[in-house]
C-alpha cells in the first residue's frame, strides 16, 4: 500500500487514475457483481444488489483512488463564484472583526487567518432563477447550508454531489430557496502548505448568516441552519458561536429558529475510534468511509497549527468528544430545536447518537428530532439511489418542521 497522495502529480497521476479505471472495469466491478448476487454474501443482507455495487464503488473511490490523488476531478472552491448555466450565486462579504469573541479572534490569529470575501450558491424550489439580492419576503423561512467534505473536499456548487441533500429539504418542506455556501476547505501536507485551518470555516459560516439577516433581511426566526457531514458540524460551531455571545457582542443576531444535522461529524478525534465494540470497527466493513482510526489527513489539516489536541477538548470542534476537560465544560443550552440523523451502517454511529443524547439532556426530548435509519450508510441523503431511507428521512425532517 502507497502513503497517502503518493500520485498527486503528473504523469504519475494519469498512469495511476488510468491503472483505476481499467482494473476496476475488468476486475473489481465483475468481482463485486459476482458478490452481491447472493444475499448473504452482501455487507447486509437487507441491502439491495443495486446497494451493494454503489457502495463498493463508493468505497473505492473514496478509500483508495481520492486518497492517493487527491481531488481528481475539478471542483469550485471559495476563489471564484462559478454562474455557468444558469446557476444563481453571490459573493459574501467577511465579518468585521468587531463581532468577533477573543477566543476565536486569537485562534484566527495563531491559524493566520482572517476572515475574507466567499462565494454562496442558491438552491429554490420553483425551478425559477433567483435574483442574488432579493430580500426576505413577509413570513419566507430559508435554509443556510453547509456541505459535507471532512472539511477537505466536495463543494457548495449546485452540480456537487451534496447538493442532493439540500434540495431534497427544499423539495419535502416546500420553502422558496436556500443558500449554500463555498466556505474555505483546509489542506496540508504532503498537498499543501497548512492552508484554512479552524476556525477559517467558522468566520465564513458566520459572514453567511450576516449576510441573511443583514444584507436579505431575514429575522433569525425565519432562518433554518443545516448541514451534512463536516457541514452539520459547521452548523454547530456557528450556532454555538451565536448562543454563547448573545447579548454580549453589540450586534450579532441571534441563534436561528432550528438546526438539521444530516449524519453530522461531531467528534474529530475520536477516542473511542479503536475499541473493538465502537462503530467505527463495526461499520467498517458496511460504511464507505471504512475509518478504523482517528487521526487521519483531513483531521491534521483541520486543526493545523493548533495541533490534534484541540479537537480532544474544544466544544466547537468535537461537541460529541469524550475528553474530560471538554465535558466539563459543555453544554447545549440555549440551542434551538435540533434534528439529527443517522445511519445504522455508518462508522460515524456512536458520535452521533451521543451528540442526540448531550441535546436531549439540554435542550429537552421534545426539542430534539431524530431518525435512525438501520441500513444507511453515512450522509445517506446526499444519495439519490439510497432509498428508501432517503425519502423517508426528509419526509420526517418536513413534519418535524
Amino acid at each position: 500500500m502507497f502513503p497517502p497522495y503518493s500520485f498527486t502529480k503528473q504523469p504519475l497521476k494519469g498512469l495511476y487514475l488510468t491503472y483505476q479505471i481499467v482494473s476496476t472495469v475488468f476486475f473489481r466491478l465483475p468481482l463485486w457483481t459476482l458478490l452481491a448476487i447472493p444475499p448473504w454474501f452482501r455487507q447486509r443482507k437487507s441491502w439491495t444488489f443495486q446497494r451493494e455495487l454503489a457502495v463498493n464503488a463508493l468505497r473505492h473511490l473514496v478509500v483508495q483512488v481520492d486518497a492517493q490523488v487527491g481531488n481528481f476531478l475539478s471542483i469550485p472552491d471559495h476563489t471564484k463564484l462559478d454562474i455557468r448555466n444558469g446557476v444563481e450565486g453571490v459573493w459574501i462579504e467577511p465579518v468585521c472583526e468587531a463581532l468577533l469573541q477573543y477566543d476565536i479572534l486569537a485562534l484566527a490569529a495563531t491559524a493566520q487567518v482572517k476572515a475574507v470575501k466567499i462565494p454562496a450558491y442558491w438552491h429554490n424550489n420553483t425551478g425559477e432563477m433567483i435574483e442574488s439580492n432579493r430580500r426576505a419576503q413577509p413570513n419566507e423561512k430559508i435554509f443556510l447550508f453547509f456541505h459535507g467534505g471532512a472539511y477537505i473536499s466536495l463543494s457548495a456548487h449546485p452540480s456537487d454531489t451534496t447538493a442532493h441533500a439540500i434540495k431534497g429539504l427544499i423539495h419535502h418542506t416546500g420553502f422558496q430557496r436556500a443558500l449554500s455556501v463555498e466556505y474555505r476547505l483546509s489542506s496540508t501536507a504532503p498537498l499543501t502548505t497548512p492552508t484554512n485551518p479552524f476556525p477559517a470555516a467558522l468566520l465564513d459560516a458566520l459572514s453567511s448568516y450576516l449576510y441573511l439577516v443583514d444584507t436579505l433581511g431575514f429575522p433569525s426566526a425565519q432562518i433554518v441552519v443545516c448541514g451534512d457531514s463536516a457541514g452539520g458540524n459547521l452548523a454547530l460551531q456557528l450556532t454555538r458561536y451565536l448562543v454563547e455571545n448573545a447579548g454580549i457582542i453589540c450586534g450579532l443576531p441571534s441563534a436561528p429558529s432550528a438546526l438539521i444535522l444530516l449524519s453530522p461529524w461531531v467528534d474529530i478525534y475520536d477516542l473511542r475510534a479503536s475499541d473493538p465494540d465502537s462503530s467505527f470497527q463495526i461499520n467498517a466493513n458496511t460504511d464507505y468511509l471504512r475509518i478504523r482510526e482517528q487521526p487521519g489527513y483531513a483531521e491534521t489539516a483541520f486543526t493545523g497549527v493548533h495541533g490534534l489536541g484541540i479537537a480532544l477538548y474544544n466544544r466547537y470542534i468535537s461537541p460529541a468528544g469524550v475528553h474530560p476537560t471538554l465535558l466539563s465544560s459543555l453544554t447545549f443550552k440555549g440551542f434551538p430545536k435540533t434534528f439529527v440523523t443517522v445511519g445504522g451502517a455508518e462508522v460515524l454511529h456512536d458520535q452521533i447518537i451521543r451528540l442526540k443524547e448531550r441535546l436531549v439532556r439540554d435542550i429537552g426530548e421534545d426539542k430534539v428530532g431524530f431518525y435512525r435509519a438501520p441500513d444507511a450508510i453515512h450522509d445517506y441523503t446526499v444519495f439519490p439511489w439510497h432509498e428508501p431511507e432517503r425519502s423517508d428521512t426528509l419526509a420526517a425532517i418536513a413534519a418535524w418542521m
